[in-house]
């Protein structure tokens, strides 16, 4: 399940996983749908998507001036519509 969540969390469909993992893609949909183990999956993923927003802040830094600004405020502008859905 925590690999079905990291996965998810960086935005890689349902049939990449079960082919990466080799997972029944119908239990990986069940997931996503929230259709099994809700609450626990839904806290994996918010924790996925949080370390992936900071990971992708981290490497932001390398940029300097106006594109680090304009990257940063990208980031924040995803993880924001991330957090709605």
């Amino acid at each position: 399940m925590r690999i079905v969540a990291e996965f998810h969390a960086h935005k890689i469909r349902p049939s990449r996983i079960a082919f990466r993992v080799g997972i029944d893609i119908a239990f990986i949909e069940e997931l996503i749908a929230g259709e099994t183990e809700p609450e626990r999956f839904a806290l994996l993923v918010q924790q996925f998507r949080r370390g992936r927003y900071q990971q992708r802040l981290k490497h932001s830094a390398r940029s300097k001036g106006v594109s680090r600004y304009e990257l940063q405020q990208k980031i924040e502008h995803e993880f924001l519509q991330e957090q709605d859905m």
